[in-house]
């Protein structure tokens, strides 16, 4: 069996832990099984590629250890803010922003199911294992996995720091970093353990996937509010105290390298200092406390759930009756919005770029600041920033293609289904009417607050922009059949294909800026993308088919 290299440094303390009323051996052995498992997992940051039954072990082993290189690019991309001069609080600030950003995301993302195992309990639960070993086989899991994580981000930073700012600033940095840890794990087993006192079944696994999603968009958010807590003035980094600076986590870890290092006794740098130091250790022996509760409330996970509302399909069933001609179609919009509301694996991968576009839009319009307040952007074309919303919509079409579920795709061959072309066409309405347009009809009514009512016709120009787009993203990504291939074959050069059809968004954008310095041309560009949409969207379908029977057949 694998033999983590972990594992033989941990056996050097095999006596501490037999003190402390551990079955090493026993708890040896899980944690070997469990280290395996996680070696022949594809991290989520190097994405998923194909790989063949006969593929060795050895090329299935190590997959995280090996992808530990690509979160040293990004340590090494931090390591830029500590030649910032030497104003450390923002140096810092910034620095442990991005980290946490990156190890928490990576924490949601990959080893939830750490925190959120009961695959072990019908095996280990009825062998005589006393629960503190298991307790601390899990913590020592999950301790391992940040270790090789945190020492991959951080280990340019660090070495940048001892040779830039010298020994004590590097010891800081260290210590720093297991608090952040601490924290991080702290937080988010609280977060699901919360999660797990009310809640249970399949309702239960469909909020961790929400929290998981919440989590990685404030984070995001968090970071763009981190970013503006300074001013630079003459290349001089100033900072306003602020109260809802205490609840930036960040700059907790940053404050004591200005009350230590430059000797700062600032009455705020001394209460951040506290803060980076108490709460990270009490929120972990909090957690530590509660980790047999957690364990009794993971047992919910393995319920199957109540059953759905009788009434809760009566939505879909209308909405493809509005959307969708004929029945054949109108069935697999109806699927389709099923397939994505309670498909967990497609919701945590598309949710979260969602998320992203809903925030987006607002951090590019609000990036130049706002000196007068909202009625400076009245008068101004950011309101074209709205075409950001439609970042995620190539990642969405992709994505329509995967499924955890995908073997039941045999289904497509066993209806009598008269052309192939409606399972896409209720498949591509559904996406639309459940994911898209719903998120450009709220940030349409914010744009017509912060702008006016007087943007109204150039969000109905961008809407059939975005509309028209999505047709073309079909086409151009060769799609199978909706949710016929399993995840782990999404290819890894995905983000190569999106990447021109990002800028081909970028280049509807460009036209309406063009056509608004054009006497009536919004209107003109409007009655031609209504004309191109009746075109491709018609019943009739002449290119929409002949681009998905190519598709299929590829």
């Amino acid at each position: 069996m694998y033999e983590p290299r972990s594992l033989k440094l941990l056996d050097r303390f095999q006596g501490v832990f037999s003190r402390l009323g551990i079955d090493y051996p026993v708890m040896r052995r899980i944690l070997q099984v469990k280290l395996t498992m996680d070696a022949r997992r594809v991290p989520t940051i190097v994405g998923k590629s194909k790989q063949s039954s006969a593929s060795s072990t050895v090329n299935e082993r190590n997959q995280f250890v090996r992808s530990l290189w690509v979160y040293a690019i990004y340590g090494a991309l931090c390591s830029v803010f500590m030649w910032m001069g030497d104003s450390y609080f923002f140096q810092m600030s910034l620095t442990f922003g991005v980290l946490m950003f990156i190890i928490m995301t990576s924490l949601i993302s990959d080893f939830s199911s750490v925190l959120l195992d009961i695959r072990d309990r019908n095996i280990l639960a009825t062998k005589p294992v006393h629960r503190r070993t298991l307790a601390m086989a899990k913590t020592l899991h999950i301790c391992i996995y940040l270790l090789l994580l945190t020492g991959a981000i951080a280990s340019i930073p660090l070495a940048t720091a001892l040779i830039k700012h010298g020994i004590g600033f590097f010891l800081l940095f260290a210590v720093e970093l297991i608090l952040m840890n601490l924290l991080i794990v702290a937080l988010t087993a609280l977060i699901y353990l919360t999660v797990l006192k009310f809640f249970d079944g399949e309702k239960l696994k469909d909020i961790i996937n929400y929290v998981q999603i919440g989590l990685t968009i404030a984070m995001t958010i968090g970071y763009q509010l981190l970013s503006r807590m300074f001013n630079l003035i003459d290349i001089q980094v100033t900072f306003q105290p602020k109260w809802y600076q205490f609840y930036i986590i960040p700059i907790w870890f940053a404050a004591p390298f200005e009350s230590v290092l430059h000797g700062k006794g600032n009455l705020i740098f001394t209460v951040f200092s506290l803060l980076g130091l108490v709460i990270p250790i009490l929120a972990f022996m909090i957690y530590i406390r509660l980790m047999p509760s957690m364990e009794r409330h993971l047992q919910k996970l393995a319920d199957p759930g109540g059953r759905p509302s009788r009434g809760k399909g009566k939505l879909p069933y209308w909405l493809s009756r509005l959307f969708c001609s004929g029945s054949q179609e109108q069935g697999f919009f109806r699927l389709a919005w099923s397939m994505m509301g309670n498909e967990r694996d497609f919701k945590l991968k598309v949710y979260p770029i969602l998320g992203f576009s809903i925030i987006f839009p607002f951090i590019f319009l609000f990036s130049s600041g706002l000196g007068e307040g909202i009625s400076e952007l009245r008068g101004t074309g950011k309101y074209l920033f709205i075409y950001f919303s439609g970042a995620m919509i190539s990642t969405i079409i992709m994505m329509l293609q995967y499924s955890s579920k995908y073997k039941a795709s045999w289904i497509y061959k066993a209806l009598p289904i008269s052309d192939e072309v409606q399972i896409y066409r209720g498949t591509l309405v559904a996406a639309f009417v459940r994911l898209i347009m719903p998120l450009f009809v709220v940030q349409g009514a914010i744009f017509c607050f912060l702008f006016g009512a007087v943007i109204l016709p150039d969000l109905i120009t961008a809407g059939l922009g975005m509309l028209l787009y999505t047709a073309i993203c079909h086409f151009l990504l060769h799609n199978q059949l909706p949710f016929s291939r399993p995840f782990e074959v999404a290819q890894q050069n995905a983000g190569m294909k999106t990447l021109p059809l990002l800028l081909l968004l970028g280049g509807f954008g460009v036209v309406h800026l063009i056509m608004t310095r054009i006497h009536y041309g919004v209107y003109m560009y409007t009655l031609l993308l209504i004309v191109l949409n009746f075109f491709v969207w018609h019943p009739n379908r002449k290119w929409f088919g002949k681009f998905t029977r190519r598709a299929s057949q590829e």
